[in-house]
């Protein structure tokens, strides 16, 4: 056989071979297009879960920047309100002061007359209600009776035994020990320990370390009454001072809890919350006026303070409509006012950046 007719044949065989093997290749391998299909759907869903981890992280990181946003605003807001409070508290001081130099052709101040009790202040960034509380509205901590203090505290809601355990507190506190005394054990088995002072109170807030206080009851707070509605109840820092007066009450501010306790009936304190509420006694004729009757309850009130004065600022901002802001802001300052040919008009005593007010 020549070498043609062999090559030839040897082709041939080779050809049927690889158009057997495509063959079966097509009838039970995989085609071309057939292997591209599962791997193109799992990409596809890894896409898609992609797409909805990075939608669902933007969406977290806007929810958390909006809310920083507004903490943010109501941090300035609430800066803002602090020092438009301050400022009302430096105006009402000015306002004091110029109301005994300047006066109105009917004899009225247009700033300030002694014993109003609250000054309203208008800013082009907020209102402000300022109260001007004189000390002699409250109880002399270091010198009431015991039998006031321990009235005083069952009108403000504490229990007979509870009462006297605070009022001997208070007691024990003010008054010199040569030895420790059951009171001082007390204090000395906490955490911190402590001594009782055994002298005068020097701030109001030393009232705090008494036994059985607590901040509650020296702060105040809101009570429901007997119909389900809130009501204020006073605290005892509103109704104790050690600049307190040790005899007559500030008409216009003295609590009605301090009323009850140096002996006004409940219906003549009733009959004195209405009156002011109303308008401010402005003068002695008119407290005679309104106390007719009280015989020797008459001598424990008094109009104005002397020297010593709490002057507590609520400022509330003004919005961009024109209205007023729900946020408020307080702050409290203790003052001396000095006579008026004295180069210091007046001498800060304590200031309190954040006060409670109701």
């Amino acid at each position: 056989m020549s070498m043609r007719t062999t090559e030839h044949l040897w082709g041939g065989l080779s050809g049927r071979s690889r158009l057997s093997a495509g063959s079966r290749g097509g009838a039970g391998g995989p085609r071309a297009g057939q292997g591209a299909r599962p791997t193109s759907g799992s990409a596809l869903l890894i896409v898609l879960w992609l797409t909805a981890a990075l939608a669902a992280i933007a969406f977290s990181l806007a929810g958390s920047v909006r809310g920083e946003v507004e903490r943010a605003s109501t941090m300035l807001d609430g800066t803002r309100a602090y020092y438009l409070a301050t400022g009302a508290i430096e105006r009402a001081l000015l306002y004091i002061e110029w109301g005994g130099f300047y006066r109105l052709p009917d004899g009225s101040s247009p700033y300030y007359t002694p014993g109003v009790p609250v000054m309203l202040l208008s800013f082009p960034s907020g209102e402000v209600r300022v109260e001007v509380i004189p000390e002699a509205a409250k109880m002399n901590i270091n010198a009431a009776p015991p039998e006031e203090l321990y009235r005083l505290l069952l009108n403000v809601g504490v229990g007979p035994e509870r009462a006297r355990e605070i009022v001997l507190g208070i007691l024990d506190w003010r008054s010199p020990a040569p030895a420790p005394t059951v009171f001082d054990r007390y204090y000395l088995s906490l955490q911190p320990s402590f001594r009782a002072r055994h002298a005068s109170f020097e701030e109001i807030e030393e009232l705090l370390q008494v036994k059985g206080m607590t901040p509650e009851l020296f702060y105040g707070g809101y009570e429901r009454d007997p119909e389900g509605r809130l009501s204020w109840r006073a605290g005892l820092k509103d109704c104790l001072s050690v600049y307190g007066s040790p005899g007559q009450y500030d008409v216009n501010t003295v609590e009605p809890a301090v009323l009850a306790a140096v002996g006004f009936p409940p219906e003549l304190v009733t009959g004195i919350v209405e009156a002011r509420r109303r308008a401010p006694v402005g003068n002695l004729a008119q407290l005679q006026a309104l106390l007719q009757g009280a015989g020797p309850a008459l001598q424990r009130l008094r109009v104005g303070g002397t020297s010593m004065f709490t002057l507590r600022a609520t400022a509330r901002l003004r919005t961009a409509a024109g209205g007023l802001s729900d946020q408020r802001r307080s702050v409290a300052t203790l003052v001396k006012l000095s006579p008026s040919h004295s180069d210091d008009p007046y001498h800060v005593l304590r200031w309190y950046d954040n006060v409670w007010v109701q």
